[in-house]
């Protein structure tokens, strides 16, 4: 997420909803704004690629993976921002044309410029969600996995994967019961 995009009046939901289907760039929309996305690095795109496969592949038909093309919307705030990947299991997203709002497990990769803002007031938004379980941050520097996971009594946990972490390199996403080496999901990354 860059600056707010200055030329616009705050808007409504309803009408960020109009306005982004016109738009060239995609826009998150946060408290009445909306903020021009950034592009991201090779790493990035093919990091994203892998981990949706991986999701893809272990899902099936059961529930909806989607790309950073498609909207989340924050649950209780009308609030919606662009994941680099999304999953949703819950029949209210299954005929979903716009945007999901009941996601299980939602996937960011971090960048210099974004890291702060998906660690901290990203994730403060997708903690109103109360379908998420998973919450993934996934390093483009090193291999390196950060899962925040919702814990039985609803708080939130982090468990770290990667090389030298007491987790090991096996990646499990509770979720949707899916277990992953860590280097399918950096697979061809050259750092």
């Amino acid at each position: 997420m860059v600056a707010a995009h200055k030329n616009l009046p705050r808007l409504t939901p309803d009408e960020y909803l109009v306005w982004e289907e016109t738009q060239q760039v995609k826009h998150e929309y946060l408290d009445g704004q909306v903020y021009a996305m950034t592009g991201g690095t090779v790493n990035h795109g093919q990091i994203a690629i892998n981990f949706a496969t991986i999701l893809k592949n272990h899902l099936g038909g059961k529930c909806r993976v989607l790309s950073s093309d498609v909207k989340v919307e924050i649950q209780n705030s009308r609030e919606f921002v662009y994941p680099d990947v999304s999953v949703t299991c819950d029949d209210r997203d299954r005929t979903a044309t716009k945007f999901i709002s009941h996601p299980c497990s939602i996937v960011e990769i971090l960048s210099l410029s974004t890291e702060g803002y998906d660690r901290g007031g990203k994730f403060n938004l997708y903690r109103r969600s109360e379908s998420l379980q998973d919450y993934i941050l996934v390093s483009t520097d090193k291999m390196e996995i950060d899962i925040y996971r919702k814990n039985e009594q609803g708080r939130w946990e982090i468990i770290n994967y990667g090389s030298g972490s007491e987790s090991g390199s096996l990646v499990e996403l509770q979720s949707i019961n899916l277990t992953c080496a860590i280097e399918q999901i950096y697979d061809g990354i050259i750092f």
